[in-house]
């Protein structure tokens, strides 16, 4: 019996399996795909772990540049807005292919992008795009673009972002309507003719086409308890689980005619990196069951407003570390590599920036002169971005290692951390709540609690939403 098992649709190519037939799939699939150098060479080490746990940046592009307009008015998608990341998703796929996780993330997400800043998160395509070489033709400035959201997640998150995976406007109506139309299940009707053009009745509703983008692009008038973009990241979930049920069924598992036709509906939709293998992607999801796959959002602590933005705030650097150290985490665990401790260097040859992370007035000043009395020279002091840091840190640059072990034995207790934006041969100490002087322990942190996601689901729940 052909082992076949489906990958959703704005994932990757549908249904290869490992037999001649997923074969020759995989071959349909990489003469269509369209491909871009997403992946950077810095701010994302070690990339490409063929066979392995890997970790996939799923990216919903809003430009409107290929819709006619006939398309534009049919999809009530408006005038192009520029270049928009509006939807961003981690999807996570363990060694063992056992099963799948994806995380969203709000649009509005208040992050550093590099080089760049704090800003929305949605922003760091356009600044990667906009600062291409000026002769760079438009595929090298949308690569650019995908490599700085690249970086930015890959920081956010602490974790390594092996492929990428783009759809427009226009891939996704063909995608969708290829699929054949995805069941969903609203608990209430819904009318936002004015701004998506989503009308649905209450209950379950088989969608495609036109109707299927406006369903995942709604907006407003979800009703008094209306999250705005936060319901629209549930819709977006929704109907990738629904596309998920569909591909899992017999009805496609059994008609080798219906998986060529999709096969060459998402591959033609899709922009993926140069090195993602579809049919490998296929064969380490076999095992996959709907019950198995499961969507969340990013913790966060809802919608605020900084620098006269609306914003969603994340929640805190430790807690994110956390909760994708989890996603990550592998079924059966091996026992840490032994790294050689770094060679020992004198305080007088590290330099040292000292920041304010936890909001005490003059605590910056201390660390300074407690340093200089214990031989560390510093270069300079301020505030950090963030005034409420619990934890302190050490910060360094690529191949400063020994430097920021040095500064980490002088506040035992601090978290290391390599920074792309340190200054080679300056470490940065950021001072928490945690600080006690130069030379004493830092407060112990209590673990983080796991971050409840209300919204949480698996492709299986067939439950109705707002």
């Amino acid at each position: 019996m052909v082992a076949l098992r489906a990958v959703a649709g704005v994932l990757s190519v549908l249904l290869l399996a490992g037999s001649g037939w997923g074969w020759h799939l995989g071959q349909v699939a990489d003469a269509t795909v369209n491909r871009t150098d997403a992946i950077p060479t810095e701010g994302n080490e070690e990339t490409g772990n063929a066979g392995e746990a890997m970790n996939l940046l799923l990216v919903g592009n809003d430009s409107r540049s290929n819709l006619t307009d006939e398309q534009l008015a049919e999809f009530q998608a408006g005038a192009d807005s520029g270049i928009n990341t509006d939807t961003m998703i981690l999807v996570h796929v363990p060694a063992d292919g056992s099963r799948a996780s994806f995380v969203s993330f709000p649009r509005d997400s208040y992050v550093d992008i590099p080089g760049h800043g704090r800003d929305k998160l949605n922003a760091a395509y356009a600044y990667g795009y906009s600062a291409a070489a000026d002769d760079a033709d438009e595929a090298a400035r949308d690569a650019a673009g995908a490599r700085l959201l690249v970086q930015t997640i890959s920081r956010l998150t602490g974790l390594e972002i092996d492929h990428y995976a783009e759809v427009d406007l226009l891939g996704f109506f063909e995608l969708s309507s290829a699929v054949g139309g995805v069941e969903v299940n609203l608990c209430n009707a819904v009318d936002d003719r004015e701004w998506s053009g989503a009308y649905f009745p209450a209950g379950k509703q088989t969608i495609s086409g036109a109707d299927a983008l406006k369903f995942v692009r709604q907006r407003h008038n979800f009703g008094p308890d209306g999250r705005g973009d936060f319901d629209r990241i549930v819709r977006q979930q929704v109907f990738l689980a629904g596309v998920l049920r569909k591909m899992l069924s017999e009805d496609v598992l059994l008609d080798l005619g219906k998986q060529r036709e999709l096969v060459e509906a998402a591959a033609a939709s899709l922009t993926v990196d140069q090195d993602l293998d579809l049919l490998q992607l296929a064969q380490q999801m076999q095992s996959v069951t709907t019950g198995s796959i499961e969507f969340q959002t990013v913790p966060n602590l809802g919608v605020d407003r900084e620098d006269g933005k609306s914003i969603v705030r994340l929640e805190d650097p430790e807690t994110l570390r956390q909760f994708f150290a989890q996603l990550s985490a592998e079924p059966e665990e091996t026992a840490p590599e032994e790294v050689p401790a770094p060679e020992s260097v004198d305080p007088s040859d590290v330099q040292v920036a000292v920041y304010n992370g936890a909001g005490t007035s003059g605590l910056a000043a201390q660390a300074e002169g407690e340093l200089e009395a214990a031989g560390f020279p510093v270069v300079s002091t301020g505030n950090a971005a963030s005034s409420d840091l619990t934890q302190t840190e050490v910060r360094h640059a690529a191949g400063d290692e020994a430097l920021a072990a040095a500064v980490a034995a002088a506040v035992p207790g601090a978290v290391v951390v390599a920074a792309d934006d340190a200054t080679p041969g300056t470490v940065q100490l950021v001072l928490g709540s945690d600080f006690n002087g130069i030379g004493q322990q830092t407060d112990a942190q209590p673990p983080a609690a796991p971050v409840a996601d209300p919204d949480a689901r698996t492709a299986a729940d067939t439950g109705c939403i707002n």
